[in-house]
């Protein structure tokens, strides 16, 4: 295997030299992947099944089908995603040209955590890809079975997209969630099988506000419940904590599920039900402040890997008109320029 500063290396000079710029070697990439996504489908469902203990009916719902329709969409979209954004202007600037233009970072890492293996190493992936960058993996080394398929099955379809990959032992999650059992009361399950690394479903209650299960994302199958006088003291307890990936609300009444939508900020939130906004390509998923930076899905991972680059384009021949900007300056010259540049409030009136 190469070495770290190696395979940068190569990356940068692919990427300086322009081959993933070109609109068709990135759908070429893109359609790659979801021959993978095809040929690799039992595979994936039986390494899932080895791996999370998923269900063929969980996977097909919450990892390939959204992968697939994520390529699929970054595939119809493509050409348009990449068209230069003309943005408007000023008086000054009536004559010239003024957009925006999407660029590729150059070469971006990806890590994924180990809950959804296929999609949140994917999705991010067809987001980069359809920006026009190179990309360094790193899927979870938690889900053994699935990153093995990952690291050695995307390799034969991508271009060399090059994945490394870090390894720990595995028990070490399992240890981990299994001690956070230790705090509050079980009401719900709590068996665990440390020769499968199984835990049940949990339910805990009186659980503090100073122990380690609200003090970390639990990343297990594992529920804290804190119990609070009324709606105006659960949203306290929510905004004077760090923001969370998401906020689930639930209620007959609309109103209440108004008021946490309004008065809370997270990067995502649903009423009623939990996990399913994510299944929505057109709604961006990503984190605000501590819980994360940037979005993905659809356009949004496309947007997340590009930079939007400022461009103005002028007409040469106007200088005659430039030396308004110029000394001497005096107010009609100031006013003029005013005129030209500041946006003005539309309706606004001064009545004496």
């Amino acid at each position: 295997m190469a070495s770290y500063s190696e395979t940068m290396e190569r990356l940068r000079r692919s990427f300086h030299e322009g081959k993933t710029r070109p609109a068709q070697f990135r759908v070429a990439q893109l359609e790659a992947l979801g021959r993978f996504l095809d040929e690799n489908r039992t595979e994936l469902l039986q390494c899932l099944k080895k791996d999370l203990n998923k269900p063929p009916f969980e996977v097909e719902v919450t990892e390939l089908s959204l992968v697939k329709s994520e390529i699929n969409l970054a595939i119809n979209s493509l050409s348009s995603w990449m068209k230069d954004e003309h943005v408007s202007k000023n008086m000054a600037m009536y004559l010239d040209t003024a957009f925006i233009r999407k660029e590729p970072f150059g070469v971006v890492l990806i890590i994924s955590p180990w809950n959804y293996p296929v999609q949140l190493t994917l999705i991010p992936l067809i987001g980069a890809i359809a920006a026009g960058n190179c990309v360094i993996m790193k899927p979870s080394e938690i889900s053994q079975n699935t990153e093995k398929v990952l690291a050695e099955g995307l390799a034969r379809y991508l271009d060399q997209q090059s994945p490394d990959f870090g390894r720990i032992i595995g028990d070490r999650h399992y240890q981990r969630v299994a001690a956070l059992l230790k705090h509050g009361k079980v009401v719900a399950g709590g068996q665990t099988d440390d020769s499968e690394k199984y835990i049940a479903p949990t339910i805990l209650i009186d659980v503090a506000e100073s122990d380690p299960i609200m003090q970390e994302e639990i990343f297990g199958p594992i529920l804290p419940i804190v119990i609070v006088p009324g709606l105006e003291e659960a949203i306290q307890f929510i905004n004077k904590r760090e923001k969370a990936l998401a906020a689930y609300a639930f209620s007959a009444n609309s109103q209440i599920i108004n008021q946490v939508l309004d008065r809370t900020s997270s990067g995502s939130f649903c009423g009623n039900d939990g996990i399913v906004q994510t299944t929505i390509i057109s709604l961006p998923f990503g984190g605000v402040g501590h819980s994360g930076m940037g979005m993905y899905h659809g356009k949004f991972t496309f947007d997340t890997f590009s930079h939007k680059r400022a461009c103005l384009l002028r007409s040469d021949g106007r200088e005659k008109l430039n030396e308004v900007r110029y000394p001497p300056y005096n107010e009609s010259r100031l006013g003029f320029i005013l005129s030209m540049t500041e946006v003005k409030r539309k309706g606004a009136c001064v009545i004496f």
